[in-house]
This record gives C-alpha cells, sequence and structure tokens, in this order.
C-alpha cells in the first residue's frame, strides 16, 4: 500500500508541474505574439521564462524546445523596444542586448526550433524565425564588423559563424569568420572553418555591378545586372560598370598549407595544395599560392618550376604576372622579381604598385653600401673606397628616381611611394623637389 501511494503521489506532482509547465508555455506565447511589448510586458515574459526553465528537467521533447526558444528571443525582444531611425543607436543597442555568446545561443535554439519543426511538421514558428534572421542579420553583420574594427577578432568570428548557421545559403559568413579567427591567432577555429568551406567548394567568385548615380554624382552598387541595367535605361544612372571579384580558393588552401606549417605538418601543407588543384585545375590562384608556400619552405627548385607553369597558363595577366615578381622579391630572387615587374609594367602601365616595387629592388642594396661606408677608416685606400660606394648609391637613387615618380604620378597619395621619393631627392640634394612634395605631403 505505501509503494502504491508513493507512486500515486510522485505521479500527481509531475502532472501538476506539467499543468504549470504548460501555463507558462501559452503566457510565452500569448506575449510573443504581441507586435511590441511594454515595460509590463517585458518583464512578464522574463519572469516567465525563468518560471519555465524550472521544469526542464521535465519537459518532452516539444515543450523542452520552446522554452528555450522563448529564453533565446529575449534579448531580440528587448532590442525591438529599442530600435529607432538611428544606425548608430541601433548597433550601440545590439552591443548592449546582444553579445556574441547570447548570438551563440540565439543561433543554436532557433536552429533546434527550425530542425525540429521540420520534422514534425507543424510549422509554428519557422516563418518568423526565417523573417527575424533576414531582418536582423545586416544589423548583426555591421556589429561584426565594428567588433573587428575595435580588435575583438574572436568575437567577430564566433558572431559570424552563428549567422552562418543561422543562414547557410550566406556563405561570405563563413568566409569572414574564417578571416578573423586567423587575424586573432585562433588557428585550430580557423582551420575548422577553412576545412568547412573546402568541403562546400565556396570561392567567393562573383560579379559587382555599379552605375554614378546622375543626381548625386555618387556610384552605386545593384545586387543584379538586371537591377543595375534597369536604372540606367531609366537615366537616373549612368557610366555602368562591372567589377569581377576574383576566386578565394587559392587564399583559403594557402591559409589551410600555412596552419599546417605552423602545427609543422609540412607533407599535408603540400597535400592540401595537391588536393585543391585536382579539384580546382584551373584556378590560377591556388597555383600562386602554391609557389608562395615553396618560396616559405626555401625550395627555390620547386618554386620556378610553378611559376613557368603559371605564366605558360597566364602570359598576358598583369595582376597575375605582377604578384610573381612579388613574391619573386620576397624570395630574394631580384632578378626574376625584376623581370616580372618589368613585364607587368609592360601589360599594365597604370599599376603604380609595380613601379614601386621595381624601385624597391634598384634601392635593395643600399643597406649594403651604407653598411660598408660606415665601417671604413680614413686611409687614403679606404676613402677612395668609401668615394666608388658613393658613386655606386648615387647612380642607384638616379635610376630609382624616374620609377618612383611615375609610380607618384599615377598614385600622388601612395604614402609609401611619397616617402621613397622624399627619400631618393634628400640624398641626391634635390631640395626643391624634395620641400614641395614634403609640403605637399603635410596638407
Amino acid at each position: 500500500m505505501r509503494n502504491t501511494f508513493g507512486v500515486a503521489v510522485a505521479a500527481l506532482l509531475i502532472s501538476s508541474a506539467s499543468f504549470a509547465q504548460k501555463d507558462e508555455l501559452k503566457t510565452l506565447k500569448k506575449l510573443y505574439g504581441r507586435d511590441k511589448l511594454s515595460d509590463k510586458d517585458m518583464t512578464e515574459y522574463k519572469s516567465t521564462v525563468a518560471k519555465a526553465e524550472s521544469f526542464l528537467s521535465s519537459a518532452n521533447e516539444d515543450d523542452r524546445t520552446y522554452i528555450n526558444f522563448y529564453k533565446s528571443m529575449a534579448p531580440i525582444l528587448e532590442l525591438q523596444r529599442k530600435m529607432t531611425g538611428d544606425p548608430a543607436q541601433n548597433t550601440a543597442a545590439i552591443a548592449q542586448e546582444l553579445t556574441p555568446a547570447k548570438i551563440n545561443e540565439l543561433a543554436a535554439s532557433l536552429n533546434s526550433v527550425l530542425e525540429y519543426e521540420k520534422k514534425t511538421g507543424k510549422k509554428v514558428y519557422t516563418k518568423d524565425i526565417e523573417e527575424t534572421v533576414k531582418s536582423f542579420s545586416p544589423l548583426l553583420l555591421n556589429y561584426a564588423i565594428q567588433l573587428g574594427s575595435n580588435k575583438r577578432g574572436a568575437e567577430a568570428s564566433s558572431l559570424l559563424y552563428s549567422l552562418y548557421t543561422l543562414d547557410k545559403t550566406n556563405q561570405d559568413n563563413l568566409y569572414y569568420a574564417a578571416s578573423y579567427a586567423v587575424n586573432s591567432n585562433d588557428y585550430d577555429t580557423a582551420l575548422k572553418y577553412y576545412d568547412e568551406l573546402k568541403a562546400l567548394k565556396y570561392s567567393g567568385e562573383t560579379t559587382l555591378y555599379y552605375a554614378q548615380n546622375v543626381a548625386s554624382g555618387k556610384e552605386e552598387s545593384f545586387p543584379t545586372k538586371a537591377d543595375r541595367d534597369r536604372f540606367v535605361s531609366l537615366k537616373t544612372h549612368s557610366m555602368p560598370r562591372d567589377e569581377k571579384v576574383p576566386s578565394k580558393r587559392g587564399e583559403i588552401y594557402k591559409n589551410i598549407a600555412l596552419i599546417l606549417l605552423q602545427k609543422n605538418q609540412v607533407e599535408e601543407a603540400k597535400a592540401a595544395f595537391v588536393e585543391a588543384k585536382q579539384a580546382n585545375p584551373d584556378d590560377v590562384s591556388l597555383m600562386i599560392s602554391e609557389a608562395d608556400l615553396y618560396v616559405k619552405l626555401k625550395d627555390y627548385d620547386t618554386y620556378t618550376k610553378l611559376v613557368n607553369q603559371i605564366l605558360q597558363k597566364n602570359p598576358k595577366d598583369a595582376v597575375l604576372v605582377y604578384n610573381l615578381g612579388v613574391i619573386s622579391l620576397e624570395a630574394n630572387q631580384l632578378a626574376e622579381a625584376e623581370k616580372h615587374l618589368t613585364r607587368a609594367i609592360e601589360l599594365d602601365p597604370k599599376m603604380g604598385n609595380a613601379y614601386l616595387n621595381l624601385a624597391a629592388i634598384k634601392l635593395k642594396p643600399d643597406e649594403a653600401l651604407v653598411k660598408e661606408m660606415n665601417a671604413l677608416g680614413t686611409s687614403a685606400k679606404e676613402n677612395k673606397r668609401y668615394d666608388e660606394l658613393k658613386k655606386q648609391r648615387t647612380a642607384m637613387f638616379q635610376s630609382a628616381m624616374p620609377i618612383l615618380e611615375k609610380a607618384h604620378e599615377i598614385e600622388p597619395a601612395n604614402q609609401d611611394v611619397i616617402a621613397n621619393l622624399m627619400s631618393v631627392y634628400n640624398f641626391l640634394e634635390m631640395t626643391d623637389k624634395y620641400k614641395a612634395l614634403k609640403a605637399k605631403r603635410q596638407q
């Protein structure tokens, strides 16, 4: 009898808890369904969530899913009450209400509801969740960018990954989550995200569409070519142009390889590029990144072999040839670098950075010359050597000057060009030109 009584009491307690739990869920559903919650509503919502949470251990899957949903949506409901027409105020409100940790919790909860409703076939909140994600994603993206700008890259990475899990059609968020992880030196997380991008065969390659607003004179972007062309046909916009965004596969595989190198997994790093090229045999960016890897490994024979393969594929691609010049310069292969940079300028005479790097090659011996000059004594023989070295420096600076002047003509605001050109003028005692450039720089 005692055992039977005990079971009956336990059943009664569970039943009572179940009824209470259903009451809390009804209240939460009613409050959640309102267009905007008052202060009183919000207080009731939060207290009801707290009560409902106490029943989680005994809740069934249905109730547990929706209790967690209502809990995770509390910051969103609070945020909706604070939204204004001022983007700055909205960003501040997001920072206050939605920490990266809360956004991660929100993403997990919303995905749980979507999966549960897909499984059960009853779409209670699926549409609402999709609309919420669509509405808040741009704001959260801006918040992630702000976190990154404030040197909080790890949080930005976490937030962007949460956005990706909420909308897996937007793989750009996963790419930028990986990039922020790299910038934060969280290489294990970055490798995880890059591996996912690799599995998705993500390239990021696209075309951007621009046209100039006739009224404002400012260039504006459009989501599609059709949208842009429609405005051009209406005469509200003119000067349409397309901008190709190149494939990011090379960068992704390069970063995978570099992370593996840091982990002393050299063979795995090499294999990453072999696998990448098998999957993407015509992606030149992969080949450039692979060449860069062998530069870092100081395997210049393999590097040279890869460079020749790349040039066979794209001998007239100015950007490609320029990149090869930069890699050669980093590898201290100066003759090779000069050849590629000179060729890049032939293909694109307006490539300012090619001139700057070409000048850097001309000025490369300066450090060694100065070191030798400073080590000389005052004997007749050493004075003669000093004069010889000074003539070499003069000739070297004179050879670099027209190259830097051309770079300055192309990119007058480039501070690296200005600094180098000022140094050349100063050494050659071209005082008027030096002062003029210095005055221009200070404006």
